[in-house]
């Protein structure tokens, strides 16, 4: 017993030692090596609950009126919850959203199904989920850690399982909003008084729009040209590249984008980072859509909501 004990030390602390590379050990990959720990020890169980789960998590938030007037309303979010160990006494697994993955660990109860799994709370948006099992869907609750800390601090959860799958064929819909609703522009406006013949000026917010060059593109099958990308507006430029993220099911920090792959039943946010998943020509055409990118102008357009 004492031999097996000082191996399950030894592990541990050669994998604790390799995540040190760069000077800390992050929590996802710490947790991985307790889970790892345990699972020597004490065999897993209900494994056909491993896998991700994803959905609708809702809260209330104060959202900001075009005529600067504030009003409470549910705010929906894409969050995928990952199961990927039980045992006796613990749950393993990590939460997405947002671009924030945080792993978590937790209890399952068997006789109710359900499971309560706290993230570290050494970060301002961690908290606890409350949720139950009903076949392939996880419904319940997540409450913060710190209650004023974030804009919704209670949500509800709604998440289906799901299998992900990189497929290079995934597309936007063709029936996609392409307004960027996240990031109106200010812009001044003039015209005539046809009575007094002066010229007044005001100012209108507009909003970015994109073309429907990116249904037609696919950086992930195609070696993209110069040619092709040339006078393609800037947002049009965003969407080919970040699809290539998409497909890999990167989890996006920034709300244009999350609100375009939203659209689609394809999107699972599954990673904070995916950059070793990208094929050799997927990395050309993205160092290639970023040098574009970089140069690319916008068409805004005025619309109402």
């Amino acid at each position: 017993m004492k031999i097996l004990n000082y191996t399950l030390a030894s592990l541990l602390a050669i994998s604790l030692i390799s995540c040190k590379k760069d000077g800390k050990v992050n929590e996802t990959e710490k947790d991985s090596v307790i889970a790892k720990k345990d699972s020597a020890v004490v065999p897993e169980i209900y494994k056909e609950y491993y896998g991700i789960y994803t959905g609708n998590f809702a809260g209330k938030e104060m959202i900001k009126a075009e005529d600067g007037e504030e009003y409470e309303d549910y705010v929906n979010k894409r969050l995928s919850l990952k199961i990927n160990r039980i045992t006796r006494d613990s749950v393993y697994g990590q939460s997405i959203v947002n671009g924030n993955q945080r792993p978590f660990r937790g209890i399952f109860n068997e006789s109710t199904k359900s499971f309560v799994l706290d993230e570290p709370g050494n970060d301002k948006t961690d908290g606890r989920f409350e949720v139950k099992l009903n076949g392939d869907s996880i419904t319940g609750k997540w409450n913060a850690f710190n209650k004023t800390a974030v804009k919704s601090p209670l949500k509800t959860i709604k998440l289906s399982k799901k299998e992900f799958v990189y497929n290079p064929n995934f597309m936007l819909d063709k029936d996609s909003d392409l307004v960027d609703w996240s990031n109106p522009k200010d812009f001044v406006e003039k015209y005539t008084d046809e009575e007094t013949g002066k010229t007044e000026s005001y100012t209108t917010s507009k909003n970015r729009v994109a073309s429907e060059a990116i249904f037609e593109l696919n950086a992930s099958k195609q070696k993209l040209t110069e040619k092709e990308l040339k006078n393609l507006r800037k947002i049009d430029l965003e969407i080919i590249k970040n699809s290539v993220f998409a497909r890999h099911g990167y989890s996006f920090k920034k709300e244009t984008y999350r609100y375009f792959f939203e659209q689609t039943d394809w999107y699972i946010p599954v990673s904070n980072n995916v950059d070793k998943e990208l094929s050799p020509m997927e990395k050309e055409n993205v160092a290639l859509l970023n040098r574009f990118i970089k140069y690319a102008e916008d068409k805004y357009d005025s619309f109402g909501r």
